[in-house]
């Protein structure tokens, strides 16, 4: 089996085609195959639970990333994945979901602020700004004192707040060392002063 041959089955619906592949050894197939089976309405709460504990840091990966449309696909476990960037993509995922639950918010929270790699603290951040809850604001802040990348993305992530702390964040990053950091701020801060 090909990987041509499973992304022509996803766009013809070859459920049967799918479902093959979905058990192939090939953990590029697998991942192929599990947007496949979502793409075409096929996707078990089995399919689910073996993409979970599937081997292959790509097929948890591809899971991650359908997180953003599939409900049922539990992000907060994904978020605790041993691969950064299975745990970086689940908090990207939970920032597009339209309704996060009260336990995805505060792992985005405590992956924000405390997670051991920057990117996931990044993407947590990020979730958090998409979201727009005020709880989210004191760990958002937290990130502004972070690595560049992270300092980037927290400054971006105040964007839907406001208030005097908010401010004073956005005027202390305009003499950060990273200049997209210092732009990022004065974007904002321009932003701020028009309304």
């Amino acid at each position: 089996m090909q990987a041509h041959e499973v992304l022509l089955a996803s766009q013809e619906g070859n459920l049967e085609l799918l479902r093959a592949a979905f058990a192939h050894t090939s953990d590029h197939l697998r991942s192929l195959a599990l947007h496949g089976l979502l793409k075409n309405n096929a996707l078990t709460d089995e399919h689910i639970r073996f993409a979970e504990e599937d081997p292959s840091r790509l097929v948890r990966h591809r899971l991650a990333q359908l997180g953003a449309l599939e409900p049922r696909i539990n992000l907060s476990l994904l978020l605790h994945d041993v691969d950064f960037a299975v745990a970086e993509t689940a908090a990207w995922s939970l920032g597009e979901r339209v309704d996060v639950t009260p336990e995805e918010f505060a792992l985005l929270l405590e992956g924000g602020a405390h997670h051991d790699h920057a990117i996931v603290r990044e993407s947590c951040i990020a979730a958090l700004g998409a979201i727009g809850d005020q709880r989210a604001v004191p760990v958002i802040l937290l990130g502004c004192a972070d690595k560049p990348a992270v300092r980037r993305r927290a400054i971006l992530a105040l964007a839907p707040f406001d208030g005097p702390e908010i401010t004073a964040a956005l005027e202390k990053a305009l003499l950060d060392r990273d200049w997209q950091v210092r732009q990022a701020a004065e974007d904002l801060l321009a932003i701020e002063n028009e309304q």
